[in-house]
């Protein structure tokens, strides 16, 4: 489908297959990751998203939930990218490179940080993440293009970006 300016409205991979089957393949790796992490086991730099749970609600539902939403937030954040570079009239370059890494990467990055000061009030104005966010920012692009080259390599993607 165009937009108004005779460019697609997204890019050709996004599909409301992977995005549903996305978010829910999220929450199943989130729900995963509960039974193999006990309740507030310490994460380290990471916040446990699980910590806050709702107590009338189990924790694996819980888990469910907040993956699945992590998941639709990243893949929300994918397709806001992909709507940019077609305003700007990007489009697949062919098996070379993307020409806007960035918008590659992080719209859906910055997304799953947005949900997260959404969902976990007790971390705003928490001066301690400051620095774990700029690490990902930063390390999201490279290990993004450096697991689409491992896709494209062992011919799970069509391209290498």
């Amino acid at each position: 489908r165009n937009a108004w300016d005779g460019n697609r409205l997204f890019g050709d991979g996004k599909t409301w297959n992977g995005l549903i089957g996305g978010s829910l393949t999220s929450g199943l790796l989130m729900v995963l990751m509960a039974s193999t992490v006990q309740e507030g086991q310490a994460c380290g730099i990471f916040v446990d998203p699980l910590l806050d749970h709702d107590p009338s609600m189990s924790r694996g539902l819980w888990a469910m939930i907040v993956g699945t939403l992590l998941g639709f937030f990243s893949l929300l954040g994918d397709i806001t990218g992909s709507f940019f570079k077609r305003r700007r009239g990007l489009k697949r370059e062919g098996d070379i490179s993307s020409k806007a890494p960035l918008l590659d990467t992080l719209p859906f990055a910055m997304m799953v940080f947005l949900l997260g000061w959404l969902l976990l009030p007790g971390i705003h104005g928490s001066s301690d993440l400051l620095a774990p966010i700029a690490v990902m920012l930063v390390a999201t692009p490279v290990l993004h293009r450096s697991f689409n080259m491992l896709g494209y390599a062992i011919g799970w993607k069509d391209v290498p970006y």
